[in-house]
């Protein structure tokens, strides 16, 4: 016997709570969309903050060889300039990282959840979750509504 599919809709979590007009979903999926953006923009200063650390780390190896080879002065400036040095001033990547965490990031966070919670009962993605229903394939295997 084959399995029957519920095809009705997006299912909880997603259906659009009642008297809620398509601005306002179209408004709140716009400013998820920019949060997203944002989680894109902390992971690239994530990376960033590695990276530096990482290169950082490694002058320790150049310093060592540069002694090696004979070069004194040049393993004397990139521990003396380089090695260790602040990013920005005053600051280290970590130091940059929590600065955007507690400054920017966190209060966009909340701010999102506090408009989605007032606007659409704290649902995530109703514009996705709307456009996913119109343009699937009703009774196509792969274009289920849910998992």
């Amino acid at each position: 016997m084959a399995e029957t599919r519920d095809e009705s809709g997006a299912g909880a979590g997603h259906e659009r709570p009642p008297g809620v007009g398509d601005t306002t979903v179209e408004a709140v999926g716009a400013l998820t969309e920019a949060l997203e953006t944002v989680e894109r923009a902390r992971g690239h200063l994530y990376a960033f903050h590695q990276l530096t650390g990482h290169a950082d780390l490694a002058l320790d190896r150049a310093v060592e060889l540069l002694r090696m080879a004979g070069h004194a002065r040049q393993a004397d400036l990139v521990q003396h300039e380089i090695l260790g040095r602040n990013v920005i001033p005053g600051c280290w990547t970590y130091q940059v990282v929590e600065a955007y965490n507690s400054t920017y990031y966190q209060p966009f966070v909340d701010v999102e959840a506090g408009v989605r919670r007032d606007l659409v009962a704290g649902r995530r993605h109703l514009y996705e979750a709307e456009m996913k229903e119109a343009r699937r394939t009703h009774g196509h295997p792969d274009h289920t509504p849910r998992p």
